[in-house]
C-alpha cells in the first residue's frame, strides 16, 4: 500500500441539497480514479471543521459514505483522514474496516488519530479526557486493531480497552494496512514506526522537512527500515486562471492555514507542490478542493495536474 496522490473530500455543502449530495461526492470519487488519484479520503468528522464551515453544515459518517464509494468505484483506495479513535471501540473499528476492505476487494486502509475535536465529543456525548489519555487510548487501542488486522486474536487488558480472544472474520486480506496522522514527534512518531505502513504528517509546510527527519529518527530508534514507512501531507488547493481568482479563493482560507494552501494555475501549483511537498522528502501528496471540488471538472483538471508528479 502507498498513498501517491490522494483526494479528500471534506466538504458536503453542495448546491442541489441533500437529494443530491452522495451523487456529488460519487461523481468525485469516480473522476478521481479515473484521473490519476490512487486514494479516496473523508473526514472523520460528525460536523463541519472551522476554517471550512460551520459546525451545523452537513457531514456525512465516514465509514458509511466509504463502504457506499467501495460499492460503486472498482480500483481506488479508500480511507479516512483520519479516524477518530475517541469514537469508536477499537474492536468495532477493526470490525468496520474489515468490512470495508471485504466490500472493496482489498482497497480498505486504516487512517487514525487520537481525536481532536472538543465540540463534537461535547454535544454528542464521547469522553474527550486530556491529551495525554488521548494519546494513551490511542496506543492501547493499536495493540488490539493491529493483531486484529493481521489475522491473530489479541489478549489485552489496558486502561481504557481490553479485548479477548477477538475474532475478525471475514477478511479479504491477511493484512490491512494502517496510516496514522499528526505530527506530534514524541507519541504519534513513536506510534507510527511501530505500527503504521504510511504516516499522513500534518504540520505547517515550513516544519516539513524536519518532520520528515524526525520520522526517520523513530523508526531508526526501534531498528526499522525508514523506507518501509511511507508518508505523504494533506493540503487545500485550487486550479484559477487568474490572480484575481485565487485572491477571492485566498481570502476565504483562515491566515493560519494559509501556508498550507496552494491556489494558482497548472503549471504554479505543480512547481509549488513539487518544490514544497515532495521536494521535502514526503513520498506522496493529499489534496482537497473544499471551496469547488463538487464543480464538474474540477477534480480531473487535479488529477492531471498533479500525477505526473508521483507516478
Amino acid at each position: 500500500m502507498t498513498i501517491s496522490l490522494g483526494y479528500q473530500i471534506p466538504n458536503f455543502t453542495y448546491p442541489g441539497g441533500v437529494e443530491t449530495l452522495f451523487d456529488t461526492v460519487l461523481a468525485q470519487a469516480r473522476d478521481a480514479e479515473a484521473s490519476g488519484f490512487d486514494t479516496v479520503l473523508v473526514m472523520d468528522h460528525f460536523y463541519q471543521l472551522p476554517g471550512i464551515g460551520t459546525p451545523d453544515q452537513p457531514m456525512m459518517e465516514a465509514y458509511s459514505t466509504l463502504a457506499a464509494l467501495a460499492a460503486s468505484t472498482s480500483t481506488i483506495q479508500l480511507s479516512a483522514l483520519v479516524t477518530g479513535n475517541t469514537y469508536r471501540n477499537p474492536t468495532m473499528l477493526a470490525k468496520t474496516v474489515s468490512t470495508l476492505d471485504v466490500i472493496s476487494h482489498g482497497r480498505a486502509i486504516l487512517g487514525i488519530g487520537a481525536g481532536w475535536f472538543e465540540l463534537e465529543h461535547q454535544q454528542l456525548g464521547f469522553d474527550f479526557d486530556t491529551f495525554t489519555e488521548r494519546f494513551e487510548k490511542l496506543d492501547e487501542a493499536l495493540q488490539i486493531i493491529h493483531p486484529m488486522l493481521r489475522d491473530e486474536r489479541p489478549e489485552f487488558t489496558g486502561k481504557w480497552y481490553r479485548a479477548h480472544g477477538a475474532m475478525n472474520v471475514p477478511r479479504f486480506r491477511d493484512s490491512i494496512p494502517i496510516m496514522l496522522g499528526g505530527q506530534g514527534e514524541r507519541k504519534t512518531f513513536r506510534l507510527a514506526a511501530r505500527y503504521a505502513d504510511h504516516m499522513n504528517i500534518i504540520c505547517a509546510i515550513e516544519d516539513l522537512p524536519h518532520k520528515v527527519q524526525v520520522l526517520k529518527q523513530r523508526a531508526e530508534e526501534i531498528d526499522r527500515d525508514p523506507a518501509t514507512l511511507r508518508t505523504s501531507y494533506l493540503t487545500s488547493v485550487a486550479l484559477v486562471e487568474t490572480q484575481a481568482e485565487a485572491d477571492a479563493i485566498l481570502a476565504r482560507v483562515p491566515e493560519e492555514r494559509r501556508s498550507r494552501a496552494f491556489v494558482g494555475t497548472a503549471d504554479v501549483l505543480a512547481e509549488r507542490i513539487q518544490e514544497a511537498i515532495l521536494g521535502a522528502g514526503v513520498d506522496g501528496v493529499v489534496v482537497n478542493a473544499p471551496f469547488n471540488g463538487h464543480v464538474p471538472g474540477v477534480v480531473t483538471a487535479l488529477g492531471e495536474t498533479l500525477a505526473p508528479l508521483v507516478h
